[in-house]
């Protein structure tokens, strides 16, 4: 089944074609800058070659339909008709609390889409578009919506619920709904799997660390707990945003410099984080350069960095009474060695025994990072929210 996999941003798409159940890519991409000057196509063919078609692309549909024409293309396509195309699987940020998993999109699914848009409004509304421009391209090709907030739906109210008057749930749905949720149970099943233990009965911490960075206590193959909340701004201190800081901090920061709402946003999501303490960049990489020459500053928003990874763990460790198996994966999780050592530091006395040598150098594979006697197994997993995506929309749809 050719299965068509979208995940819609503002002004960007990125797509897969992939050949299911065999998991095989045979097209992958990149529309940019939609909307505005210089967009662009970038075109990965199976064999890696990479074709830039510049392009005027003033919306979703035409960037799709675009895409649409290079897959059918004479020359370079792989497809002779767009029909052949089965199924279509979009990433969509949020479902608020009407989605605890993948679902076939019809009409009063997209309805709930649409009044989830005030609990993302950067986020939805693209992914919506790319829902409608299928609806008008292939009208008669199944569609299913895989949320990034579905995995955390099974976290108990006392871990979701806010400490703010109750009624501000009842009235907005303000709550604690979790991100990377595909990724997060993607890795911690890839992980089980790979370790050969059943991962309904174990207990997993994924550690989704990237520009944007989640981590997720899983018992028994349920999220109980994650660290983003109702934005993607709660919990760990990442590339530019803030993490968890006293909100008094925030009215305090505000009043004193008379900041309006709008400017409270851009300060907490674009300006701090390991950026804003480094005041050199958001990229882990140029930090641990920066600290490795002496900047302090560089070195501070690292060990702040490792340290809230660090208690997160130790945090989930005792909600879930244990753990068995801690995972890495995303850019920095995936990649960051030295991330990965720093971070583990400390967790001897759970019988967590990491070893340096398996870890030194590792990037982008899947493997095992502590010693083979170690009682808690450390793993790195690549991340693919892509296949995860198409392996629900394959599933619904064969069924």
């Amino acid at each position: 089944m050719k299965t068509f996999i979208l995940n819609c941003g503002s002004s960007s798409i990125k797509y897969q074609l992939i050949e299911m159940p065999e998991q095989k890519v045979l097209a992958k991409g990149l529309v940019e800058k939609i909307g505005l000057e210089g967009s662009a196509v970038k075109h990965k063919q199976e064999d890696g070659t990479e074709i830039i078609f510049e392009k005027e692309i003033p919306d979703h549909t035409t960037g799709i339909s675009t895409i649409f024409e290079i897959l059918t293309n004479e020359e370079i396509g792989i497809l002779i008709d767009v029909n052949e195309i089965e199924a279509v699987g979009h990433r969509v940020v949020h479902g608020g609390e009407d989605f605890s998993g993948s679902v076939p999109i019809n009409e009063d699914v997209i309805k709930a889409m649409e009044k989830n848009i005030d609990l993302a409004p950067l986020h939805n509304p693209p992914n919506l578009e790319g829902i409608y421009a299928i609806n008008k391209l292939l009208p008669e090709v199944p569609q299913v919506g895989v949320f990034d907030t579905a995995f955390h739906q099974t976290m108990p109210q006392h871990a979701y619920m806010y400490r703010l008057p109750y009624r501000l749930y009842e009235k907005y749905k303000i709550r604690r709904y979790g991100f990377h949720g595909t990724s997060h149970k993607y890795v911690a099943q890839k992980a089980c799997e790979f370790l050969g233990i059943d991962f309904d009965k174990t207990r997993v911490v994924t550690c989704h660390l990237g520009n944007g960075s989640s981590i997720a206590a899983i018992k028994n193959g349920k999220s109980i707990d994650t660290s983003m909340g109702l934005t993607p701004n709660e919990g760990l201190l990442m590339g530019t945003r803030t993490g968890d800081v006293d909100a008094g901090a925030l009215l305090f920061v505000a009043a004193k410099e008379d900041l309006s709402i709008n400017q409270m946003n851009i300060l907490i999501n674009k300006e701090s984080g390991v950026y804003g303490i480094s005041g050199i960049s958001p990229d882990m990489r140029e930090l641990e350069n920066a600290a490795a020459d002496g900047n302090e500053r560089a070195q501070l928003a690292l060990d702040m960095f490792h340290y809230r990874v660090k208690k997160y763990i130790g945090a989930y460790v005792a909600v879930m009474a244990g753990v068995d198996v801690i995972v890495f994966t995303g850019g920095i999780g995936e990649n960051g060695s030295e991330t990965r050592e720093e971070i583990c530091k400390g967790f001897e006395f759970l019988g967590l025994e990491f070893d340096p040598a398996k870890n030194d150098g590792l990037r982008s594979k899947a493997a095992v990072v502590s010693k083979d006697e170690s009682k808690v197994k450390v793993m790195v997993m690549p991340t693919n929210e892509e296949l995860a995506i198409a392996i629900d929309t394959y599933d619904i749809v064969r069924s």
